[in-house]
């Protein structure tokens, strides 16, 4: 029993973290160690598996010191602002973190590679292995169809989705920038409405959907003349970022400190 993984997971009375619970729970190799939500949640004080109908002996806490005090890892999916605070606290006491927050500015990029320095840290913005192999697709398509082509990104996710373009979607377009030699920052296009005028064919446009429960559908196009190439990636469950997650604390084990993602993750780097 010692050589389990001990996990606490951010946001633990919501959707992703419900999902994430139940993926650490049914693993035979982690334990749930913790559980943490804002201090405003119902659910605070109550058993973190209860919504199973299974106890786990981890009540939700709102307090670092107690919802961390037997976690080696946290996984993290919540907001920018509360997953900023929850990595000031584990780089100080030495919990690695699997990150699949988005929404981040440079500064809270910044601060998570400072993090990254004191622990050991998996950051992407899909934790899903698919999407990782995806991103690999979408650099080789990218140099093949550099020239002619016009790149449009798609994005579709749930209703309650509050960040836009997604995470995963950006990282596409980084991705994307890279492999042709541009910068995402410049070439970037977020919104079209009214009178454009012809479309620049160095940008990389995108466009957002949002709607009932989808779970997150993302599709690149090149189009050129007399062809276009489609390359998509669509969820249709959460497990598959959990399954990433813990897949991501697995590889952390013999980490001490530095900064992964999930092509360190699954070797593809």
């Amino acid at each position: 029993m010692n050589n389990l993984l001990k996990i606490a997971i951010a946001g633990a009375s919501g959707r992703m973290g419900h999902m994430l619970i139940e993926a650490v729970n049914a693993a035979d190799d982690t334990q749930l160690a913790g559980a943490l939500d804002v201090a405003s949640s119902p659910a605070i004080g109550q058993d973190a598996a209860a919504f199973s109908g299974k106890l786990s002996g981890v009540a939700i806490s709102a307090d670092l010191s107690a919802g961390l005090a037997d976690a080696d890892y946290l996984i993290d999916f919540t907001r920018p602002e509360g997953t900023l605070k929850y990595l000031e606290y584990c780089a100080e006491h030495g919990i690695k973190m699997i990150i699949g927050t988005t929404g981040f500015d440079d500064a809270g990029k910044a601060a998570i590679a400072e993090a990254a320095k004191k622990t050991a840290i998996v950051f992407a913005p899909n934790m899903s292995v698919g999407v990782t192999v995806t991103m690999k697709l979408l650099e080789l398509a990218a140099k093949s169809f550099a020239e002619g082509y016009d790149i449009e990104i798609i994005e579709a996710h749930h209703r309650h989705k509050v960040d836009a373009p997604s995470g995963t979607a950006l990282k596409m377009g980084e991705v994307i920038a890279s492999a042709i030699g541009r910068d995402l920052n410049e070439v970037a296009v977020y919104a079209r409405e009214g009178e454009t005028g012809e479309r620049d064919p160095s940008s990389i446009g995108f466009a957002t959907i949002r709607g009932g429960d989808i779970v997150g559908d993302h599709t690149v196009l090149f189009a050129g003349i007399g062809e276009r190439v489609e390359i998509s990636h669509k969820s249709s469950s959460r497990v598959t970022y959990a399954n990433g997650s813990l897949r991501a604390a697995r590889f952390l084990q013999d980490k001490q400190h530095g900064l992964f993602d999930m092509n360190d993750v699954i070797g593809l780097r």
